[in-house]
């Protein structure tokens, strides 16, 4: 008799950026030594005054950019963080009052913040299906957004998850590709089950005449099952923009993204997403109503039960009221935190990696993971495989001892990396941002407790998004909200620093 080991196949080759420039100092900090050093010398020759007249400022510029954080923060950031939270509280924009009561015109419950001024259109795709489009006007973005019902990882055989991984990597890889993509991002929402779909589903079914015996037991499941369980949400968000020096209409957009949606659709179905679908303008506003509000869960499902949908519209999926303090965000029936991405799992992981970081926590009303991605063109992923190739290369023979042997395990990362991209796969930059909601401040610390041990059972480092609470929250929410589209300083020149 003979057995046949069981081999689960492990993921990983997950590498951090490298910053251009000498150390932590970075591209900004390194011309700031070389012009120092040139100028230091220059007026040197003056006199040694004037030497160093010039070099103190200098090194007191450079300093606090070799200062740096365990994300990679330098201390001038740190600094424009809370300098910019100073202002916001100094013009009250930490407070927001929407609804007949506030100033603002109209008396409707528009969202806050980064959503305040997006509009939602609606159109129709091939199968005439309805979905949803929500224009963000200072950056000219357009949004989609798919539910899906992916199939559970129980009871499935390893290679089939092999196969479902190597299929969601093709369906990311297909993203760089797509004209005008600027980013995705797929969010799990959870929630405990209010039990309002299951009464709609059991209740109307009970006969008059049925036996009290067989009445009661169903009555009891419906009253105790929902305490057991949870109900669970998978967003996948696409934003679009408009080719640069390109005016288009609202109805060409409408065209083009009908025309892209079945065949995005099908790629997150044979990726494991199960019943893929577009949302509606109408679910669309729903989902951030209900994450604004979540004591109006029930309700909403009961409406959608009873009546097929709320008839709720864009301009009316905010709250009442928000308050944005340094650690938290207070919002109509639930006060939430934010916490960002650190640092990704080292090595080499599994596929149930995440399982309990999206699975449903006690004790909290509503918990939303989003994964970020920014998919790279074909030209830009090779001219960064291959500067991570040289940069590796370069630190594996300037090294000694435990050094060179990390070094070397940046190598040979580096280098299959490179071979994968050169075979063809694509490459992305990925973020991940976790928000849990409660119902009081004062269960926040428990959340807190909750979401480090999930952190850590996941091999993840994340830190709270404090001083910027309100817009990380938006940005897990599925309404497309990109991190480095909102920045007032360019992408790239943040990364030089």
């Amino acid at each position: 008799m003979s057995t046949e080991a069981v081999i689960h196949p492990t993921y990983g080759n997950w590498r951090r950026p490298r910053r251009p420039g000498l150390g932590p100092l970075g591209l900004v900090g390194t011309f700031g030594v070389f012009g120092g050093l040139v100028v230091t010398l220059l007026a040197s020759l003056i006199s040694l005054y004037a030497a160093i007249f010039v070099f103190v400022p200098v090194l007191l510029f450079l300093v606090p950019l070799a200062i740096r954080t365990q994300d990679g923060r330098n201390v001038y950031q740190l600094l424009a963080l809370r300098v910019g939270w100073r202002r916001r509280r100094a013009r009250g924009a930490h407070l927001y009052v929407s609804g007949p009561l506030s100033a603002r015109p109209g008396g409707r419950f528009r969202p806050p913040g980064l959503l305040n001024k997006v509009t939602a259109t609606e159109g129709r795709d091939a199968y005439d299906r309805p979905f949803g489009i929500l224009h963000h006007p200072t950056r000219n973005l357009y949004t989609i957004v798919l539910g899906c019902d992916p199939d559970g990882g129980s009871l499935v055989d390893p290679d089939q998850v092999d196969v479902w991984v190597a299929l969601w990597g093709e369906w990311l890889a297909r993203l760089a590709h797509e004209p005008g993509l600027r980013g995705a991002s797929l969010i799990v929402e959870t929630a405990p089950d209010p039990g309002t779909a299951l009464a709609n589903e059991v209740l109307p079914r009970i006969r008059p005449d049925a036996p009290p015996a067989a009445r009661a037991v169903m009555e009891e499941v419906v009253e105790r099952y929902p305490t057991a369980s949870s109900e669970m949400h998978t967003y996948v968000t696409l934003t679009y923009g408009a080719p640069a020096g390109q005016r288009r209409s609202k109805e060409d957009v409408i065209t083009d993204l009908a025309i892209r949606i079945p065949g995005l659709l099908s790629g997150l179905v044979a990726a494991g997403g199960g019943s893929a679908y577009p949302l509606s303008a109408e679910r669309i506003a729903e989902v951030v109503r209900v994450a604004y509000d979540p004591a109006v869960a029930a309700d909403v499902l009961n409406a959608q039960a009873q009546h097929g949908g709320t008839g709720l519209e864009w301009e009316d999926a905010g709250p009442a009221a928000t308050v944005e303090t340094v650690n938290s965000y207070q919002h109509d029936s639930g006060v939430s935190r934010t916490w960002l991405l650190t640092l990704a799992p080292r090595g080499t992981v599994r596929s149930s990696v995440l399982r309990g970081l999206l699975e449903a926590s006690p004790g909290t009303r509503r918990k939303r993971v989003a994964l970020v991605y920014k998919p790279l063109d074909p030209a830009t992923s090779a001219r960064i495989v291959e500067a991570d190739r040289r940069a590796a290369q370069f630190m594996a023979t300037s090294g000694r001892g435990m050094v060179q042997a990390r070094a070397a395990s940046e190598v040979r990362a580096a280098e299959q990396t490179a071979s994968e991209e050169a075979a063809g796969a694509g490459l992305v930059e990925f973020s991940l941002m976790l928000t849990v909601t409660v119902d009081t401040p004062g269960q926040l610390a428990d959340a807190t407790v909750a979401v480090r041990n999930l952190t850590a059972a996941s091999r993840v480092l994340m830190r709270p998004a404090d001083r910027m609470q309100a817009a990380a929250f938006s940005c897990t929410l599925p309404v497309g909200i990109l991190p480095w589209e909102q920045t007032l300083i360019p992408h790239e020149l943040q990364e030089a620093l």
